[in-house]
């Protein structure tokens, strides 16, 4: 067969049902995704004679004597294609694996195909942007400014890596060839709890290809958590890389290392495993009842009270709650449901191990290389130096990658056969066996005097951590946290982390706080409309205010720097623009309209340690080198460090290379996560810069008799007094006496402060089919001083995004034996571009936070108002208080009142 693939041409028979996206990539066009294999989410869009396919469910063989394009070849080194610039000028990307399908497919558009993006773009998928942005580049409005020396902050730069985004040549993590390369598969429990009598592998090892089988009996035996932190005892050692008891449907019973996946997935079919079927039990308050089938035994140090399966438990007050109950003219008390949701970043888990020189290499989807390291030296106990993890880009995590659930085991079959060994998870294998958010309910009890002062405010979290307890402890500790908004001298909070015959939760955007935000601002809410006062001025007279305490789980000293009312200032912008847009006719006769708010409080970095390191070089190019451990998976710390560095210096973005996330190339990083990389990181890069603007500017006043503060950076030179010194010149002098400009600075996530959020959607509710329509969203967000004006939108629409499929349409769904049902991104439901309307974003400016710059990071906060918000909106348009998610129509129209009239909201 004969291919033609961007001009050049190929005579390669492909395999027997290979589909042209796996073709295409052993053809070294890796700017062809892999994201769900199903024709799902348009990663792996190419044009096949000049029309956009879905390559992977297009047979290879179709594309036989047929002109093939991919995103490398749309346009030529230096002249990219207009859609090319356009979603680079937009731009039109956050992690930017979904960007070459997006851009493939938007480069075909007719102009009346881009009048109809609802319709043209319903087979692309994206779960970081919100689709604002992607809109932009298609219809060509660009956001992307060009930064004067020492004036990077402020302006929005474009990504670093933008141009290779959208050219198809920023490489992620499964981007790359290696010889002799061999392929992990893993064959997964049919029961949510069983133990394992027998595993028979001859049939697995007679498959042609098949190299090994490992099972529980081939692995070291060492507990260990798949949770990421610095501190690894806040998560609970509670897990095997295989294990002879298996605790969820989904779980590793073996791992069949082959030639080539098709061989390694045969390996699993032909596996004969006999199995104890065990008692299992879904629900977490039936697992803390007497008599439930308990999980873990009591030999687990870091189990809280195995009988009931109860991982940790949270108890703790302020004040008197019984005396604020008695205080009260009104008391509201409700209970609150928010389900397991999945992150469904498009690029699933994977990594891929070698040897090298006698070390270990690992390279990864991770939002934590260095942590990941740490995990990977205790359970193989290798020395420090014998090992290297790092990352590529990355797409996307949100949170679910901060967990270590592949790297484990491709370090483990390439210690064993010395051979480059890759894993990679199926769409399927992401929402089966990855950690999706915790499942909470949440028992929610206010009381207030009549005009609206709370006098007790009370808390019952029971959260489902599943089957291990990785960031079980943490989420419901960071839950606490949704007290901490409104002043309240009588406060109570009590929350149960219970282990249950499920796939294993773990972290989020939002991370604990999203469950409790739901409940508490409905909660909020529904008080406000028992004592007949506006919901919005129930928070002014509540919420926390500069010099209050922040008050969530105890009332002694912390570290929360909190100093300006960006909270107050969030909630008038919200409610000067409802009433801004307010009087709108609704949808049709047929629709109730109304309204809805909501707003949250979420601390700057975690209260557990976070550390990170980073080190500025200037070069003999006359470049600054600028290296820092954080991962880039969408965030948007590669910018932000990069701005932050070139402000320092005096000198603009183009003159700062980046160096990240890889242990040998960079110090220690705890990790992208909690908003850390900007805060964090961000802090050690300033130091570093900072440490060596000083030392030139020392330099140079020493060379020139100046006074120091005389001199200042210029570009590529400095300015001493009346005189302008090139760095060539003092670069080339140093050079001479031995000097480097160079220099490494750490910092801790510590003291910290915090962000506010405050959410409103105006909504239409179908009185027949219980449909909704998002008419008007809004928000207002405290992100202190801006680093980059358009990255900070694009966080708030994406995090937007994400909270109104997570509150509308995404479920998890677990049928009665344990087993998701609807494991794939078309039954799931993650939101199309037709889903989403557009944000308006207002910012606050605020000088309170001690991050860098006065900066504070948004990737993390701005989803927590977002369902109760639209839960809120719901019940003003029907009268009707839902306290269950997702808000589905058919949740929604049993519930609907026969007769209505409709409001206008």
């Amino acid at each position: 067969m004969s291919y033609l693939v961007n001009g050049r041409k190929f005579d390669r028979e492909p395999a027997p049902g290979q589909c042209l996206r796996t073709f295409l990539r052993q053809l070294g066009h890796f700017g062809v995704k892999k994201g769900c294999d199903a024709g799902d989410c348009g990663a792996c869009t190419v044009w096949l004679d000049g029309a956009p396919v879905h390559s992977c469910i297009t047979p290879a063989f179709r594309a036989d004597g047929r002109e093939v394009t991919t995103i490398e070849g749309l346009g030529r080194p230096g002249a990219p294609h207009p859609m090319q610039r356009q979603f680079e000028d937009a731009p039109g990307f956050q992690c930017g694996f979904c960007t070459a399908g997006m851009i493939m497919t938007s480069a075909t558009f007719t102009e009346a195909q881009k009048a109809d993006l609802p319709r043209a773009l319903k087979g692309n998928l994206c779960r970081c942007t919100g689709y604002r942005a992607i809109e932009d580049a298609v219809k060509g409005v660009g956001a992307v400014e060009t930064a004067a020396p020492g004036r990077a902050v402020g302006t929005s730069v474009g990504a670093p890596a933008g141009h290779d985004v959208v050219t198809g040549h920023a490489e992620f993590t499964m981007d790359t060839q290696i010889d002799g390369m061999l392929h992990l598969k893993v064959l997964h429990s049919p029961h949510a709890h069983a133990r394992i009598l027998s595993v028979d592998k001859s049939a697995a090892l007679a498959v042609p290809g098949v190299h090994r089988v490992y099972t529980w009996q081939d692995v070291p035996r060492r507990r260990f958590t798949t949770a990421i932190h610095t501190d690894h005892l806040v998560d609970p050692d509670d897990t095997y890389i295989l294990d002879d008891t298996v605790r969820f449907a989904g779980q590793r019973v073996a791992a069949v290392l082959a030639d080539t996946v098709g061989a390694a997935e045969e390996g699993c079919r032909r596996l004969a495993v006999e199995y104890e079927v065990l008692p299992a039990v879904f629900d977490p308050e039936a697992a803390m009842a007497d008599g439930a089938p308990q999980l873990h035994g009591s030999d687990d140090p870091f189990v809280r009270d195995p009988v009931h399966n109860i991982l940790v438990e949270l108890h703790s007050h302020i004040g008197d709650v019984d005396a604020g109950f008695a205080a009260a003219d009104v008391i509201h008390e409700g209970t609150y449901f928010s389900p397991r949701v999945q992150h469904a970043h498009l690029e699933t888990h994977g990594s891929i191990a070698w040897m090298e020189d006698g070390r270990l290499n690992v390279r990864t989807s991770s939002q934590s290389p260095w942590i990941a390291k740490v995990k990977l030296e205790y359970l193989f106990a290798l020395r420090p130096d014998r090992l290297r993890v790092f990352c590529k880009r990355v797409g996307g995590g949100f949170g679910g990658k901060q967990e270590v659930i592949t790297e484990d085991l491709v370090a483990l079959a390439t210690l064993d056969t010395g051979r480059p060994t890759c894993l990679e998870f199926t769409r399927e294998e992401e929402f089966t066996t990855a950690s999706p958010r915790h499942p909470m309910t949440l028992t929610v009890k206010l009381g207030a005097k009549a005009d609206g002062t709370l006098t007790a405010f009370q808390v019952r979290n029971v959260s489902n951590t599943g089957a291990y307890g990785n960031h079980g402890g943490e989420t419901v500790y960071a839950g606490g946290a949704a007290v901490m908004i409104y002043r309240c001298p009588h406060k109570k909070y009590d929350a149960y982390s219970v282990y249950t015959n499920t796939v294993p939760s773990g972290a989020l955007r939002g991370y604990g706080m999203t469950q409790p935000a739901f409940a508490v601002e409905s909660a909020m809410d529904e008080l406000a409309r028992a004592l007949h006062i506006d919901p919005l001025e129930l928070r002014r007279r509540n919420i926390v205010r500069p010099g209050d305490p922040l008050v969530a789980l105890h009332d002694g000293p912390d570290d929360v720097v909190f100093s300006e009312d960006g909270l107050a200032k969030c909630i008038d912008l919200v409610d000067d623009a409802l009433a801004r847009t307010a009087g709108r006719p609704p949808p049709g006769a047929e629709w109730f309209v109304g309204t809805g708010v909501a707003g949250s409080l979420h601390e700057t970095a975690p209260p557990t340690d976070h550390l990170s390191e980073a080190w500025v070089t200037l070069g003999d190019d006359l470049i600054y080198e600028l290296a820092v451990g954080t991962v880039e998976f969408g965030e948007g710390t590669s910018t932000a460090h990069v701005q932050i560095a070139a402000d320092q210096l005096g000198t603009t973005p183009s003159r700062i290379r980046l160096v990240q996330s890889d242990t040998d190339r960079t110090g220690f990083d705890t990790g992208a996560f909690a908003s850390a990389g900007l805060f964090v990181a961000g802090n050690a890069v300033l130091r570093a810069a900072g440490a060596v603007r000083d030392r030139i500017l020392e330099f140079a006043a020493a060379h020139t008799g100046v006074h120091v503060v005389m001199c200042t950076m210029d570009g590529d030179g400095v300015v001493c007094g009346d005189r302008r010194v090139s760095l060539a010149e003092l670069v080339s002098l140093a050079r001479t006496r031995g000097i480097r400009f160079t220099a490494a600075r750490k910092a801790y996530g510590s003291p910290r402060s915090v962000t506010s959020n405050t959410q409103g959607f105006r909504v239409a509710v179908h009185r027949v089919t219980g449909e909704i329509r998002i008419l008007y969203s809004v928000h207002a967000a405290d992100a202190g001083v801006i680093i980059n004006p358009v990255q900070v939108r694009g966080q708030i629409e994406g995090g937007v995004a994400q909270g109104i499929g997570f509150a509308l349409t995404e479920n998890h769904q677990v049928d009665d034996s344990g087993v998701m049902s609807n494991p794939n991104l078309r039954n799931y439901r993650i939101p199309t571009y037709a889903d989403i309307p557009r944000t308006e974003v207002l910012l606050v400016g605020s000088a309170d936070s001690v991050g860098p710059m006065r900066a504070k990071g948004m990737a993390e906060c701005c989803i927590n108002p977002v369902a109760p918000a639209l839960a809120n909106a719901v019940h003003d348009a029907t009268g009707v208080r839902y306290r269950a998610l997702p808000l589905t129509p058919e949740r929604i129209y049993g519930r609907l009142p026969a007769e209505q009239s409709v409001s206008t909201g």
